[in-house]
Formats: structure tokens, C-alpha cells, sequence
């Protein structure tokens, strides 16, 4: 059965999850909290968001919608969220674009003949360099699971650059650009020893579509596009698992995220 479902949003996680818009655009599945109480609570990740998470579900929260969430170990979280089968899904900048999962597959079915891999951040000028490099993080980690031998090589105003490793050894390189000379986005390529996967991600402010390409004997395969900006559906995921009473597995994938930057150098 389906229902609606009340939001209630924190201000400073309203603008950058693009709330009143993606809560405009599934009217059918939510609407604003006209009472004290609502069903979603939409809470901003910044240091310390799973003790207020925690907080929300002891007040009887039934989903929670964590924006650009900091790395932070998730245990008590999962803990309170578990019995209490409160929904908990994760608005990541470019890690919940819907393009993700086919990239996941695309990316880990062909890790082990991997020979290299890079990957470009680019953010407007004036951004947070350590913000910025958990976002990149986050898309990265979301694809190839956890990194080794992760190390800055360089962090600064205008940008950072960090190494890495994949589980078979092959090299890994994370660079973030500061500058408004072009557009916002993550850019990925893995190199194997016949083809590999490029993998371009927008910013979520629209839905402009994600390209995943997968080289290989066969050629070159684009993976059907979608055009859905990663907030959206971000909330459709939640309304599913509020309706069939189910627990995402954000959180677990999340831990993949701490654990590299945990390794971080």
C-alpha cells in the first residue's frame, strides 16, 4: 500500500538538498508537516549528523534523510535505526545520482583486471577542499569499495590531489579543481588491460543524466541514461522502503566510505 508522508526539514539541510522542490515534485508520496510531528526528518551532515539522526528516531521518526553526510561512524546509528526499522537513506552530491548502481556493477565486474584508475572533481571556486574531497570519496568508494594506500599529495585552496590503491594494487588518483571555468561535476575512468569504464556524474541541482560507458572486445556500450537528478532519487528510494517497512543499506555502504577516510594520510 502506498501512503504520504510528512517532512519536516532542518534549515540548513532545506537548500542543499533541494528539499521544497523534490518534495514538490512527488506530491503524491510527500507533503509538509502541517503538525509538530512529522514522518521524515531531513537533517544536514555535517560533524556529529548521527547523533542527531539518533535523536530523531527516538522521537519517533519513521525516515530520515541525511544531506551530504561527513564521514562519521555509523554503529549507534544503525543500532537506534534497526529495531526501530527506521528508514535511513543517504543525499549524497554525486554517490546517489541513479546511474550509481549500473557504474557499481560496470566498475567491480571488471576491479580485477584493473590497471589504473582517475578520477576529477570539479567544484566552484570558493568550495571547501576537504567538503569537496569527501563527496569525491563518497562517488569513488560507492564503485570500487574501499581504497588502501590512500594519501594527500596535496590539499589547498584551489584544490588536492590524493593517491591510492585498488584491491588488486592498481593505482589510484583523486584530484580536486577549484574553478568556475567549467561545469561542476565527477569525471572516472578505469582502465583494464582491454577496455575499462568512464563514468561522468552532474551536480544533483538538476537532472541532467549521468553517462556510464563500458569499453571492451565487444566496443563501446553507453548504459541507458537517466534522467533524474540524485536528490529525487534519493526520495523515491526512501518512499519505497517506507512503504514495504524495509531498512536501506546506506549505512552499511557508508561504512565503506569511513573506512578509507579512516586510512587517509
Amino acid at each position: 500500500m502506498s501512503h504520504k508522508y510528512t517532512v519536516r526539514s532542518a534549515p540548513e539541510a532545506h537548500g542543499a538538498g533541494a528539499v521544497a522542490l523534490v518534495v514538490a515534485s512527488l506530491p503524491e508520496s510527500f507533503g509538509p508537516a502541517a503538525e509538530a510531528k512529522a514522518n521524515v526528518h531531513v537533517i544536514a551532515g555535517r560533524p556529529g549528523w548521527t547523533a542527531v539522526a539518533v535523536t530523531a528516531i527516538d522521537g519517533g521518526a519513521r525516515g530520515i534523510v541525511v544531506v551530504n553526510p561527513a564521514p562519521e561512524n555509523t554503529d549507534s546509528l544503525e543500532a537506534a535505526a534497526g529495531p526501530s526499522n527506521t528508514a535511513v537513506v543517504l543525499d549524497q552530491r554525486w554517490a546517489s545520482n541513479p546511474a550509481m548502481p549500473a557504474a557499481e556493477d560496470a566498475v567491480r565486474s571488471l576491479a580485477g583486471r584493473a590497471a589504473m584508475l582517475d578520477t576529477v572533481a570539479t567544484a566552484p571556486a570558493g568550495t571547501n577542499s576537504g567538503e569537496l574531497l569527501a563527496d569525491h570519496l563518497a562517488a569513488v568508494v560507492r564503485v570500487t569499495g574501499p581504497l588502501g594506500k590512500l594519501r594527500t599529495v596535496g590539499l589547498g585552496a584551489t584544490g588536492y590531489t590524493v593517491s591510492a590503491t585498488l584491491a588488486n594494487g592498481a593505482p589510484v588518483a583523486l584530484q580536486g579543481v577549484l574553478t568556475d571555468a567549467r561545469p561542476a561535476s565527477l569525471q572516472l575512468s578505469m582502465l583494464t588491460d582491454d577496455g575499462g569504464v568512464d563514468l561522468t556524474l552532474p551536480e544533483p541541482s538538476a537532472a541532467w543524466p549521468a553517462t556510464v560507458k563500458v569499453t571492451g572486445p565487444h566496443g563501446e556500450l553507453l548504459l541507458p541514461t537517466l534522467f533524474e537528478s540524485a536528490h529525487r532519487a534519493t526520495w523515491r528510494r526512501l518512499k519505497e522502503h517506507l512503504d514495504a517497512g524495509t531498512v536501506p543499506s546506506d549505512l552499511r555502504h557508508f561504512a565503506e566510505l569511513t573506512e578509507s577516510v579512516s586510512n587517509l594520510t
